[in-house]
């Protein structure tokens, strides 16, 4: 039996859930865990298979050795760091844009805004997140590189420069939300102390709220990363398909997000080795994206030791 209370005030008496119903729920909650599991264990054990076979017709050294990435052309040439290196740069402009924005937004909501204003800015910035990326996409493509190319000279038409900012605006909120969290999880004591002590408010939020959330503005930094490691219509629409070991925001570049894009188009036959390099690349992302994940929860684990 269990205890309930009624809208007058008064308690009655409740029947419990029996054994079987019991056993019937945590049935079912496991079985929600499990689908969750086997579906990562099938993506890697997919990955895995397909890799092992494409390694079995490209050596190592020349996957890591080569600096070419052509393995739909007649001279075929299996190097990662063309790829690697347009994801990268990408991401790079990315982060440079999202985070000092994304902090910024952070500390003032979470810091100086107040009630009215925070209930007002927050939806209007959790919006970008809600735009489809197809549509961020065209807005790289046929606004923001017109617009540099008015200011940046030698600025291809395709480029790693224009996607770049534009998900750095996507990841926005992504960053602040993430960034909010850390400090609002700062004990306020250690703002009390500080103003005890005479500190101003910009000076408590630069010497002791930031350093104090230090470690949790770091994980949301990563996950950022992460997640435009993984962004794929942005670079597929303006950044080009031209994949070349470079650095250099101007020139077209493709990602590896772009290529995986390019090859599930449908004209490469299953099962060749070109169709096998889907995989491979698709391994390579993976491992990217896991070791960032993994470093951030590591700092966000740290961060609440430290709270």
């Amino acid at each position: 039996m269990r205890l309930t209370t009624t809208e007058s005030g008064a308690i009655r008496f409740g029947r419990r859930a029996g054994p079987r119903w019991e056993a019937a729920i945590e049935g079912a909650l496991l079985l929600c865990g499990l689908v969750s599991v086997a579906t990562t264990a099938g993506i890697i054990l997919l990955l895995a298979v397909e890799t092992l076979a494409f390694f079995r017709e490209v050596s190592l050294p020349a996957f890591f050795g080569d600096t070419q990435w052509t393995p739909l052309f007649a001279e075929k040439h299996f190097g990662i760091w063309p790829l690697l290196s347009g994801t990268v740069l990408t991401s790079a402009i990315a982060l440079l844009v999202a985070f000092p924005f994304g902090l910024g937004a952070a500390v003032y909501l979470s810091e100086l805004a107040s009630q009215r204003v925070r209930a007002l800015l927050k939806p209007a910035l959790e919006v970008l997140a809600g735009v489809p990326t197809i549509v961020y996409g065209y807005f790289a493509l046929v606004f923001v590189t017109p617009v540099l190319q008015r200011v940046v000279p030698g600025l291809a038409g395709f480029n790693s420069l224009g996607p770049g900012i534009v998900m750095g605006i996507m990841i926005i909120p992504f960053v602040s939300s993430l960034s909010e969290d850390a400090l609002f999880a700062v004990p306020p004591s250690l703002r009390e102390g500080a103003y005890a002590l005479g500190a101003a408010p910009l000076s408590t939020i630069l010497r002791v709220v930031l350093p104090s959330a230090s470690s949790g503005i770091a994980a949301a930094a990563l996950l950022a990363v992460s997640r435009a490691v993984g962004e794929t219509m942005i670079v597929s629409i303006a950044a080009g398909q031209q994949p070349r070991l470079t650095f250099d925001p101007r020139v077209p570049v493709e990602t590896m997000t772009a290529y995986i894009v390019q090859i599930s188009m449908g004209d490469v036959p299953t099962g060749t080795l070109e169709y096998r390099t889907l995989y491979v690349v698709g391994t390579a992302l993976f491992v990217l994206t896991y070791v960032m994940n993994l470093a951030s929860r590591r700092l966000r684990s740290r961060f609440q030791e430290l709270t």
